[in-house]
């Protein structure tokens, strides 16, 4: 059990990037003579940049967190607090473990490979940011939403582009996402004309750290950039053939807004898989769970078994067919990805296995 370090061995500029109560709860006094605590801002190819509470500073991993990490969840995220050691007058330093994580946002990796990719860590709050031209998609959202939901993190929904449909058509999206999710927030808003922006604003709070989610073209990078009050970051246009997005943010980055809330800007997401979700599909579909209790048998698939009260539901119109099918096939997707991911990694340490029984053998033979 860790011993409850003094607030002293805390410095004011790592409590105002947000290193809170659950943060000191959990980390070890012994490691504050050795190292620093620092937070990781960006996320490059092989290298980070961390900030110690007094500046941005560029960062590599010691070897033996190279040698030893056995998926992407043992690499530093944007957002992971970290012990490090600083050289050179504070201008480079040395990744030696990351600390406790509050909550982590990940998905499956694209493609084919199953495996999956941190995508950010210790956030409060998500914004899955649709646009509310043809980029709007309850079933989308559902998605993104048990992905948020499954890390421990509070979702909120910003619906952009609303200057190009009208106040009727606003009103009808947003109702008809509070028909499937009523507690859900939900907040309008344009980029170009300013529509909401004052209320987004307010939704982010001191001290408190937040994402930006979504498809590419959407306009998360533009909103960041209004957050800021300047253009700090580039953005491009959706493509004309298919007004389809086009990446602007090509790597994950922690930006300190001048009141004090941090985001993290995202690359927009095309693709996006999801597996070993179970408490993110019960959040997300609480109904259907409420409706599971009355099913006849406790084991029901809800996909052909009699006396099932989800199958009814759907029969009687009072689940819509169209989330049903979204829930059913994410649960088998999820459950898939994990069994898949399982065999990976028995197969890898079958192999490491091998690996070692090989050099052992080597090593006799000299």
């Amino acid at each position: 059990m860790l011993k409850k370090i003094h607030m002293n061995m805390i410095s004011y500029g790592i409590e105002k990037l947000g290193f809170g109560k659950w943060f000191q709860d959990n980390v070890d006094p012994v490691d504050l003579n050795r190292f620093d605590i620092a937070r990781v801002m960006a996320v490059h190819k092989d290298s980070y940049t961390i900030n110690n509470g007094e500046n941005d500073v560029f960062a590599e991993l010691i070897g033996k967190m190279v040698f030893t990490a056995a998926s992407p969840i043992d690499y530093p995220a944007v957002g992971d607090w970290v012990l490090a050691n600083f050289y050179d007058e504070k201008t480079f330093s040395i990744i030696h473990e990351i600390l406790p994580r509050k909550s982590f946002l990940r998905r499956k990796t694209p493609g084919k490979k199953i495996d999956f990719q941190l995508i950010a860590a210790n956030i409060d709050v998500a914004f899955i940011v649709q646009s509310l031209d043809t980029n709007f998609n309850l079933r989308r959202l559902e998605r993104y939403l048990v992905m948020v939901n499954e890390s421990n993190i509070r979702p909120i929904v910003l619906l952009s582009k609303s200057d190009l449909l009208t106040s009727e058509y606003i009103a009808n999206s947003i109702d008809e996402i509070r028909k499937i999710m009523p507690r859900l927030h939900v907040q309008p808003f344009s980029n170009k004309n300013a529509y909401g922006l004052k209320e987004v604003k307010d939704l982010l709070n001191p001290g408190c750290t937040y994402c930006l989610i979504g498809s590419s073209g959407v306009g998360k990078t533009t909103l960041l950039n209004n957050l800021i009050g300047e253009s700090l970051f580039k953005t491009k246009t959706v493509r004309d053939k298919d007004n389809k997005g086009r990446h602007a943010t090509t790597y994950r980055q922690l930006i300190k807004l001048d009141w004090g809330a941090m985001v993290i800007d995202t690359p927009g997401m095309r693709e996006l898989g999801n597996f070993s979700v179970e408490t993110g599909l019960d959040e997300t579909f609480a109904e259907i769970i409420e409706l599971s209790k009355k099913c006849q048998y406790n084991d029901c698939t809800h996909v052909n078994e009699k006396g099932c009260a989800v199958l009814n539901a759907v029969k009687n119109g009072q689940l819509p067919d169209k989330r049903y099918q979204n829930y059913i096939k994410m649960n088998k997707e999820s459950l898939y990805n994990e069994m898949s991911y399982l065999e990976k990694r028995q197969k890898d340490k079958q192999f490491g296995k091998f690996c070692k029984t090989v050099m052992k053998h080597k090593k006799n033979r000299r």
